[in-house]
């Protein structure tokens, strides 16, 4: 067990550096830090004096990858390359292009994405698995066929309706809670209900029908037969061996939606008006800060791979014999 463990963090290195890699030319070199500073300044005829000023007060102006004034290792380590990009493996995000420091600020954003996340993601996998179980334990049936119907209109309508129209229902008319915005302690409660609520609903139509193909693929396996033959019912068949076999899948799909447990949903906390990383981001990229922008992909990169050797290991608690692969 632990040898898979240690395989796959190893696995994990060339790609995070990679990701980072990718993520250095593609805000550095293909968007260099002369065209930043006009972006950020918002200026067609700005001058190359206000430009320098800008890349001096934000650490850009020195070179790229080697720096042939500097002595020693400073040759290496007084470039952009290690101050911008080096720096994000130890977690050193630095400062925002506003001066802020993007540590402190994800520190302080991570509690409501993830008051809202992990709710939601325990919520939606509940819920849909007993939709999806249910559909499969009336496979065939009317139920089972205006459930598959239902699901594919589920499907089929954006979840900006769902934000729209909860926000619309729940907080307009019946005002029941607060449209937006967001509160401290126990106060907080009230703003997380509804997006609770509409993320799940959002996402029960495609992954109830996921997670129904899954059971019925198990169900017409040869295990399932011989439950039957030795006189088991058709609920315990499911629940006891049915959903176990399938959980692998499952925890691949599940594996998507953990970076969104601390990244939060872009959307959804833009129209509630939560301040956690999402809408962070999305502010980040409306004014059109770069240095929050790239740490943000950064640490995206990071918890989807930290989410994928976790899977990796649960797949092990639910099949003993991936361990040997």
């Amino acid at each position: 067990m632990t040898a898979y463990i240690i395989r796959r963090l190893l696995y994990a290195v060339p790609i995070l550096v990679g990701v980072n890699l990718i993520t250095f030319v593609l805000f550095f070199v293909v968007n260099p830090p002369d065209q930043m500073a006009r972006l950020h300044l918002g200026d067609r005829h700005v001058t190359q004096e206000a430009i320098d000023k800008w890349k001096e007060q934000r650490g850009y102006d020195m070179p790229l990858l080697v720096n042939s004034q500097a002595g020693g290792f400073g040759m290496f380590t007084r470039t952009i390359f290690f101050e911008k990009s080096i720096r994000l493996f130890i977690f050193d995000f630095g400062s925002s292009d506003n001066g802020r420091d993007i540590s402190y600020d994800i520190s302080q954003r991570m509690w409501p994405s993830l008051a809202i996340a992990i709710p939601s993601l325990i919520m939606a996998l509940l819920v849909n698995i007993f939709f999806a179980m249910l559909l499969a334990f009336f496979r065939g049936s009317y139920i089972d066929i205006w459930g598959v119907i239902l699901c594919v209109i589920l499907m089929s309508i954006s979840a900006l309706f769902y934000y729209i129209g909860g926000q619309f229902l729940v907080g307009k008319l019946l005002r029941l809670v607060p449209i937006s915005g967001y509160g401290t302690g126990l106060d907080a409660a009230k703003f997380i209900v509804l997006p609770v609520i509409v993320g799940v609903i959002a996402g029960i139509g495609a992954s109830t029908r996921w997670y129904r193909t899954f059971f019925l693929e198990e169900v017409g396996k040869d295990f399932v037969r011989t439950a039957r033959a030795k006189g088991l019912s058709e609920a315990r068949i499911l629940f006891r061996h049915v959903l176990k076999n399938a959980m692998i899948p499952i925890l691949t799909g599940i594996v998507v939606a953990l970076p969104l447990l601390f990244m939060g949903s872009l959307i959804l906390e833009s129209f509630f008006g939560i301040p956690g990383l999402g809408s962070y981001t999305i502010d980040a990229i409306n004014q059109q800060d770069f240095a929050i922008v790239r740490a943000m992909v950064f640490l995206g990169a990071v918890l989807y791979i930290v989410g994928l050797i976790l899977t990796d290991i649960s797949y092990t608690l639910v099949d003993p014999r991936v361990r040997l692969a």
